[in-house]
């Protein structure tokens, strides 16, 4: 069966992760991945980009040109240490970085929107990439999706039933990235649909809360957070935004849950460790809540098992708060079926990629709300 390559990097802008991926008949398969840190300087070129309001276009090329460096680098790294020539690649998927997703149309904060068109931007250079690498790419996901009248994401939730879809049992993947989605599985034998979107805010808000508090990245298994009470009130004030009552198909990113978002619903009287508890029970409360909405639209009653991936699924303190709010589910380990967790989203794009070579569709209309099932993606030839 064909080899791919997926590469990602998601809304933490943490690095890019690249996995060595066999598509064909049967369950995508991992076969090797690598994952390369983001350089301090290129994150904050990133980070610069997301949000802003007026950009150069000097400086876009600039991030957009050393970003496909990096690409490039992390599959010269994976081929080295897999021991696969690049020849034995039929292509590599390329998700891009995400600056700004805006399905509804630009949003001004509180939840008003102003007259835009919906859009999606992911900053990539796929001639570029297929120039270094010398193999085939496939780019630009996210926006036929779009065209037809979906929110461009999320898109994993169709490799999720490639992967984990069981027999008889229902089960929901919870991506744990920047922002949380998740995907409900029904069994084999169901003929309901596959159901997916963002949750909310996931790493991103703690990350960058953390960061601002501790000078560090990332609160390490969560415990900063555990180690602080979680604050009624402003948990209450968090999850009376609109987008959390909002009926699927919905998605989200930085542009929306951000540090002014957050900001302006503290009352300057929160200790800082409350407020990284009270976001970690956050993401909690939005994923629990989520489940149990797409539960009861697919009338799924009984115990469920919880795949979490990503890299919040090495958070000890949020798979804890997520055991308490969701006592029916067992949660499962992605290693139990042959995948990493910190491997999967890029898996996805590997095999998004198969997809766009053999003209299958990639989209999920049930998951993204399109008009029908859409081939997706460009390629770009080496």
């Amino acid at each position: 069966m064909p080899l791919f390559i997926g590469l990602m990097s998601g809304t933490s802008l943490d690095g890019i992760d690249a996995a060595l991926v066999r598509c064909g008949e049967g369950r995508p398969e991992l076969l090797a991945a690598k994952g390369i840190n983001m350089p301090e300087e290129l994150r904050q070129q990133l980070l610069s980009l997301c949000q802003a309001r007026t950009v150069a276009f000097q400086d876009l090329a600039a991030a957009e040109t050393a970003f496909c460096q990096l690409q490039a680098e992390a599959v010269r790294q994976l081929l080295d240490t897999s021991g696969v020539s690049i020849k034995e690649i039929s292509a590599i998927g390329s998700h891009g970085q995400t600056i700004e997703h805006a399905p509804y149309g630009y949003q001004i904060q509180n939840g008003h929107k102003a007259d835009s068109t919906p859009y999606t931007l992911q900053l990539d250079n796929p001639s570029l990439l297929a120039e270094l690498t010398g193999c085939p790419v496939v780019a630009d996901f996210r926006r036929r999706d779009l065209a037809a009248g979906g929110q461009a994401a999320p898109l994993a939730p169709a490799f999720h039933a490639a992967v984990f879809t069981a027999e008889e049992e229902w089960r929901v993947v919870l991506n744990l990235g920047g922002f949380a989605n998740l995907t409900l599985l029904p069994p084999t034998t169901s003929k309901a649909p596959v159901i997916g979107f963002d949750t909310g805010p996931a790493n991103a808000l703690l990350d960058e809360w953390h960061a601002h508090h501790r000078q560090e990245r990332f609160d390490r298994d969560g415990q900063w957070a555990a180690g602080g009470q979680v604050d009624e009130a402003l948990l209450d004030r968090l999850l009376d935004d609109d987008f959390f009552g909002r009926p699927p198909p919905k998605s989200t990113g930085r542009e929306y849950f951000n540090k002014d978002w957050l900001t302006a619903r503290l009352t300057d009287r929160e200790s800082p460790q409350a407020v990284q508890a009270t976001l970690a029970e956050l993401t909690a409360a939005s994923i629990s809540s989520g489940i149990e909405q797409a539960c009861r639209q697919q009338a799924v009653e009984g115990a469920l098992t919880l795949i979490p991936c990503g890299g919040g699924a090495h958070n000890g303190d949020l798979l804890k708060r997520l055991e308490r709010r969701l006592p029916q589910m067992a949660l499962t380990s992605c290693e139990y079926f042959g995948w990493s967790p910190d491997w999967l989203e890029a898996g996805a794009f590997g095999w998004l990629a198969w997809r766009r070579l053999e003209n299958l569709p990639g989209n999920l209309p049930s998951v993204t709300g399109a008009g029908g099932p859409r081939v997706l993606g460009g390629v770009y030839s080496a």
